[in-house]
């Protein structure tokens, strides 16, 4: 198998840990999961013959999704949506904090409690229109008409992965500064999770759920 040839979400779905891989290059394979491995590895500036190497050395072709859609649906509500119900509030408000108390320092993350929140919000929508109407109809076999709908998400991924690039620029890659109080290394840790979270989240809809449906 050539994976220089094949699609980042095509990858991501056949090697098991292959989205660990993506992340530390920054690789978007949710949702830019269409360009091909060998545009991305020239696009980053990575040597593609190592890339294929460090993918090949994951192990078998398999990854841990539901095959049935009604379970694929019941996982990304369960371990998804609710979850981001929970954390999102938390990370809004330790963001408050920290930009609050530490508002003078050259390296507070200004405006990172107004993208979370504006995220949140955007998220909430999105999630609501999925679990209103297009996963019952998935469920239930779906229609030729599904696939506008699901462009629609699929389009509201990508402002998504775009919030995502802009609150990594925030934290400096969620890496907190020197000397960085409690609550500050706390958000930034929640905010590393909602990005890996939700990165997986978008793939497994993306690149598997949505694709029974196309």
């Amino acid at each position: 198998m050539a994976l220089q040839y094949l699609s980042v979400g095509d990858i991501a779905v056949i090697l098991p840990g292959a989205t660990t891989v993506f992340r530390r290059h920054k690789i978007d394979f949710c949702c830019n999961g269409g360009a091909l491995l060998s545009s991305e590895a020239e696009r980053r500036g990575l040597d593609l013959t190592a890339l294929e190497s460090e993918l090949r050395s994951l192990g078998t072709p398999g990854i841990a999704a539901p095959a049935e859609t009604a379970d694929l649906v019941a996982h990304i509500i369960e371990r998804y949506h609710k979850v981001h119900r929970v954390e999102f509030p938390e990370a809004i408000r330790l963001a408050r904090r920290v930009e609050t108390v530490h508002h003078e320092k050259a390296d507070c993350p200004r405006g990172l409690a107004e993208l979370l929140t504006l995220m949140f919000d955007d998220l909430e929508d999105h999630q609501h229109k999925e679990e209103a109407v297009l996963f019952p109809a998935m469920v239930h076999g779906g229609t030729p008409t599904l696939r506008y709908p699901i462009a629609q998400m699929m389009q509201e991924h990508v402002e998504i992965g775009e919030q995502l690039a802009f609150m990594a620029d925030l934290t400096d890659d969620f890496t907190p500064p020197e000397g960085a109080c409690n609550t500050w290394r706390a958000l930034y840790a929640a905010c590393s999770k909602l990005d890996t979270d939700l990165r997986e989240h978008v793939h497994l809809e993306n690149n598997i759920l949505f694709q029974r449906f196309i």
